[in-house]
């Protein structure tokens, strides 16, 4: 009976200690603040950094992924350099033009026009004033000169770095290309 009732208590306590275990998950945390980290809201107050603010700036120096620096400065040499020298990384096969006049909609077609004889709806408006065609004989505009203004801007232009990604920026530039060469017929 002894036996019987031994057997019975080491039975009860294997069967609750496998019953108690599942496999689908850990058991244990030996580190729990690497698996429950603390969160931080972006603009509060903490003492985790020196200057008592949780967002912090880059590093000095880091560029984000996928961004290529371009390094032409935002000055009349940097224009003319650009001007004469730069040339789009983009093949033939790489330019969509489809791409490229739905992007120049949306930046370029309000004040240029949708056919780069500018003539859009600002102009139109007389919101903004004195924006030339890209056929005009003194606009001797290449694929660098493009792409120059739209990263930094130019004249009553503002820069459009910020709105396009490089390839974007370079997908408008054949589309603007091809505006001028039409309205060159």
């Amino acid at each position: 009976m002894k036996t019987t009732l031994k057997i019975t208590v080491v039975l009860a306590l294997l069967l609750s200690i496998v019953s108690c275990n599942k496999k689908t998950r850990r058991n244990y945390q030996y580190m729990p603040n690497m698996y429950e980290s603390v969160g931080y809201e972006a603009y509060q107050e903490s003492d985790a950094f020196a200057n008592g603010v949780e967002a912090q700036l880059p590093v000095e120096g880091t560029i984000p992924r996928g961004y290529s620096l371009y390094e032409i400065e935002d000055t009349n040499d940097g224009y003319e350099y650009a001007k004469a020298n730069l040339e789009s990384p983009l093949d033939s096969t790489a330019v969509d033009y489809a791409r490229g006049k739905e992007l120049y909609d949306i930046y370029c077609g309000i004040c240029h026009g949708t056919k780069g004889a500018g003539q859009g709806i600002l102009m139109k408006r007389e919101k903004i004033l004195g924006v030339p065609s890209y056929a005009d004989a003194g606009r001797a505009i290449t694929t660098g000169s493009i792409y120059h203004v739209i990263y930094y801007g130019k004249n009553s232009m503002g820069s459009y770095a910020n709105f396009m990604s490089e390839e974007e920026r370079w997908q408008v530039v054949a589309y603007v290309e091809k505006l001028k060469a039409d309205l060159e017929k």
